[in-house]
């Protein structure tokens, strides 16, 4: 009979046997595990910032969709810790590869949040210049994004860029092929990339329970070679720590690290889904106790870094910011619609140029 032993290469990938946490739901400072330290406090107080305005523009991108100005919004309401702590660890020139959901991060990042919402406006382009921002286009297919994340950290390590590599991604997305090849690529060429889990508890109205049987996603690093950690991911401080720890791990030359955040998505998956069907009204309430934003504003009130001027300017700010979106957003812009047709292919196919022509009569048609 064999007995199983601690092996200390095993030991350095594990992650903590308990998500990470810094702060209490209800804004309490907790003693962290040891290797984590906490932000700076201004570090803290410009996060806070970061997401009363990132929340603003969430609730004003879902009306948006009500008035018909989007065709679509996947909401990331509840999970503003994971979004803006993604960026904040984030120099500007490294790359970050985000999901459909991960518009609030996108604007953190600087993004005009016009050009943020051009894809999810209908548009046949991502908005916003990847090259010039360091963001790969809004990823939609799941896990897709993992893999050119990690062939992206692999270019800039060849060129000799100290740059690093964050990949966003669900937790529906690690059930797919493309994040465990994405793993295994970044673990055997020591890739200087992060990947980001943001377990939110469903992937559209599938549980977690239901995708898979691991103790938590973040033990999925593990098989592959890959240093993980998991993290409350409604505390702020804590998310950033980490997150700033694994990408100094990454940077170092120690290769890829993979983060789990728990966290909770209190909308529906998107405008077009009814989350009323798979969860229950109670499950959701007990989240909003949870909320992250609310957690760290009373973390930052309780270490007089935050008082109440600092929380109605806060709010200016980002009641400022939605009132212009809507004005641009409400603009009617000049649009071209063989623009559909003119990048499918380098050279037209007899079935677009036969698509084209039959919309330019529709066209006159209607002028007539």
């Amino acid at each position: 009979m064999s007995v199983r032993t601690s092996h200390p290469a095993v030991d350095d990938l594990l992650p903590a046997a308990v998500p990470v946490r810094f702060v209490t739901a209800d804004g309490t400072a907790v003693e962290p595990p040891g290797g984590y330290s906490a932000p700076p406090d201004e570090r803290l107080v410009e996060a806070y910032r970061r997401m009363v305005l990132g929340r603003r523009f969430d609730r004003q991108a879902t009306a948006l969709t009500k008035q018909g100005r989007l065709a679509v919004y996947p909401s990331s309401r509840g999970q503003e810790a994971c979004q803006i702590a993604g960026v904040l660890a984030l120099r500007d020139d490294d790359w970050l590869f985000p999901t459909y959901r991960d518009s609030v991060a996108l604007v953190s990042r600087g993004l005009d949040p016009v050009e943020v919402l051009t894809l999810l406006q209908g548009g046949w382009h991502c908005g916003y210049d990847p090259a010039a921002s360091r963001v790969a286009p809004q990823c939609t297919p799941l896990a897709t994004q993992t893999i050119h994340a990690v062939g992206m950290a692999d270019a800039l390590r060849r060129k000799g860029e100290d740059a690093v590599v964050m990949a966003f991604i669900g937790d529906g997305g690690t059930s797919e092929g493309d994040f465990h090849e994405a793993l295994n690529y970044a673990a055997v060429l020591k890739t200087p990339v992060v990947f980001f889990v943001q377990n939110n508890k469903y992937a559209i109205s599938v549980p977690l329970a239901k995708q898979t049987a691991a103790p938590a996603l973040a033990y999925k690093g593990i098989g592959y070679g890959v240093r993980s950690e998991q993290v409350d991911g409604n505390d702020l401080v804590a998310v950033l720590s980490v997150l700033t720890a694994a990408v100094e791990h990454a940077r170092a030359g120690h290769g890829p690290f993979l983060v789990e955040a728990h966290t909770y998505r209190m909308d529906a998956h998107t405008n077009a889904d009814d989350a009323t069907r798979y969860r229950q009204a109670g499950e959701v309430e007990e989240w909003e106790s949870a909320d992250p934003l609310a957690r760290l504003e009373t973390y930052l009130r309780g270490r007089a870094l935050l008082t109440d001027e600092d929380v109605a300017s806060a709010q200016e700010a980002g009641e400022e910011f939605a009132s212009r979106l809507r004005d641009q957003m409400n603009a009617d812009g000049e649009t071209n619609p063989f623009e559909l047709f003119d990048h499918v292919f380098a050279e037209p196919t007899a079935q677009l140029r036969e698509q084209r022509a039959l919309l330019a009569s529709e066209l006159t048609a209607a002028e007539d």
